[in-house]
Parts: structure tokens; sequence; C-alpha cells
């Protein structure tokens, strides 16, 4: 509960930080471009409300409000705040008028910057990088839902699609060469998988479904019910829990179990579910040491299933 409290504060916090950011670096283009035209700025503010800090510089008042959300220029030659801050002590009447040309290069000059700073982001995210799920990028079968379209089209666990629908893939998801994307732009009765398996070049046919929907629902798209390969790492072992009992620890790798490898965590869910009244036999790698660990699931208190007790690393080795 408290770990959910913190995330959502820390969300919140981010969300604040990047609005700020980004109605300040607005606020700038406008107040450079202003400076730029010859404009008379009354005032500079980051957030609003009553001041708690001001600072008057070469005839414009700089401020730091009390309410930590947005930020201003004080243009009265182009927006008069009378409104929303009462009579100013400047008479505008005595302002020289401006032209139609400055209002203009005055006005765009924010939008100009908010775009800017959106650019400047996506430079460091092309050059750094952001981070990409395992599941994301694999074309590698993690896990056939039982009498789905995949099974029944003879699709296997370990599977390495290479195409869909004639199209082929680089990823899992997304919009751009990815399985899912094929699935839902086929057209014909059946779609031809092309795979990898054992070294070997297969390809199946699998008919697809879709979920019945209601008139108030948005459409369902065309569905094979398989999941992506996907490391198995244990991100969390709840205390008092057949997984704890058995010294699983955050970190360790399931490569498989019973003696079968492991593709994706969702397998190691539905054999529990299954058979939840029988020891289960963990590989797992620490350390780059492999151990066996047994583990007898049970129904754990507000649980309707049998479980160990763990959580899943969603973010895979990448």
């Amino acid at each position: 509960m408290f770990s959910q409290a913190l995330r959502f504060v820390t969300i919140l916090l981010e969300v604040i930080i990047l609005f700020n950011l980004l109605i300040v670096v607005h606020e700038i283009g406008h107040f450079l471009a202003a400076r730029w035209r010859g404009l008379f700025i009354e005032g500079f503010g980051v957030w609003f409300g009553k001041p708690v800090w001001k600072k008057t510089v070469n005839g414009v008042q700089y401020s730091l409000g009390s309410i930590p959300f947005g930020g201003f220029v004080k243009l009265p030659q182009l927006a008069p705040m009378d409104v929303i801050e009462g009579k100013a002590d400047l008479d505008r009447a005595t302002l020289p008028p401006i032209s139609a040309l400055d209002k203009i290069i005055v006005a765009i000059a924010g939008p100009i910057f908010s775009l800017l700073l959106a650019l400047f982001f996506a430079a460091i995210v092309w050059v750094v990088g952001h981070p990409v799920a395992e599941s994301d990028m694999t074309t590698t079968i993690g896990y056939v839902e039982r009498d789905g379209p995949a099974a029944k089209g003879g699709l296997l666990p370990g599977d390495k699609i290479l195409e869909v629908d004639g199209r082929p893939v680089s990823r899992f998801f997304g919009m751009n060469k990815s399985v899912t994307w094929a699935i839902v732009r086929s057209e014909e009765e059946t779609i031809p998988f092309k795979i990898e398996r054992a070294a070997q070049v297969l390809t199946l046919n699998v008919t697809p479904i879709k979920s019945e929907t209601r008139g108030w629902q948005r459409k369902s798209t065309r569905q094979v019910m398989m999941y992506p390969a996907e490391t198995a790492i244990i991100e969390k072992v709840q205390p008092d829990t057949p997984a704890a009992a058995a010294q699983l620890r955050h970190g360790d790798v399931l490569t498989g179990f019973n003696g079968r490898p492991i593709w994706s965590p969702v397998a190691l869910v539905d054999f529990i579910s299954t058979h939840g009244n029988e020891t289960v036999t963990l590989q797992v790698s620490r350390g780059g040491q492999s151990i066996n660990v047994p583990v007898q699931p049970r129904i754990l208190p507000n649980e309707k299933t049998p479980r160990i007790g763990i959580s899943w690393d969603s973010s895979g080795k990448m």
C-alpha cells in the first residue's frame, strides 16, 4: 500500500514538474520575442498566486508565485491582465502602439519554444535511448493459450516468428513490422505464420478469432491468443508464502520448471492454476549457478486460486 502511494506521489510530482517546465519555456518564448521587438514588458513570473519573491530589474518585475503551476509574462501592449490581477499602476494609454507583425511574432514565439522543447527531449531519447521491454522487441513466442487459435494451428512456445501473413516482422507489439499489427491487418480466413523451430523454417496456418463485444464497446480485433517470450525474473517475493519458504529471492531467473524450459512467466502461472496440489520444481539461475527449488503452491489469504507468492519483473533483460 505504501509503495503504491509513493509511486502515485512520484508520478504526480513528475507531471507537475514537466507541466511547469513546458509552461515556463512557452512564456520565455513570448518574453524573448517581446524583448526583440521592443515591446514594453511589465513583468515575468514563474507560478501564480501571491509572490513569495520578486525583484525589478531594468523595469521588469520578476517574481516567484506561491501556487506551483504555470507562469506568465505581462505584455500590456498585447494582452492587458487587469481582469485577472486588478488595475495596474501603469497607464497603458501612454505606451506606443505595436504593429500587427509584432503581435504575430510575439504570439507564435511561445508555441515555437514549446516545439523546440519537445524536439530537445526527442533528441535526448534518440541519442540516449529509452527503456524497452524484452517482450516488446522479440518475435519469439512465450506462451500459447490452450485450445486457442495459435495452439490449434500448431504454434509452440519457443517458435521464432519470421513472417505473418507474408509480412516480415521484427517485434511483437507496435505498428511497424510487428506480429500483432500484421495479425490485425490480415484479411483472409487463415493467417500464414512463417516460423523458425529447431533450425527449421515452417509455415503454419492459423485461424484467428474476434472476441464478442456489446454495442457500446469498441469492436475487437483479430487475435490468435499467444504471448511474447519474456525472461522470468522475480521482482518480489511476498512474505509468508511458499516462495518465501523456498527462499526464492529478488533477481532470481527462472529458466524452467519440472524439467522443461520456460519462455514466459505466464506458463508457470497457468501450470500452477491447474496443478495447484502438485509440488513444482523450479530451475533457478542465481549468481551464475543453476539450482532446483521445489515449491508447493497453496491458496493464499483472500485468493481463490493456488499461488506461490511472487511478482515478476515485466521489463525483462533489456
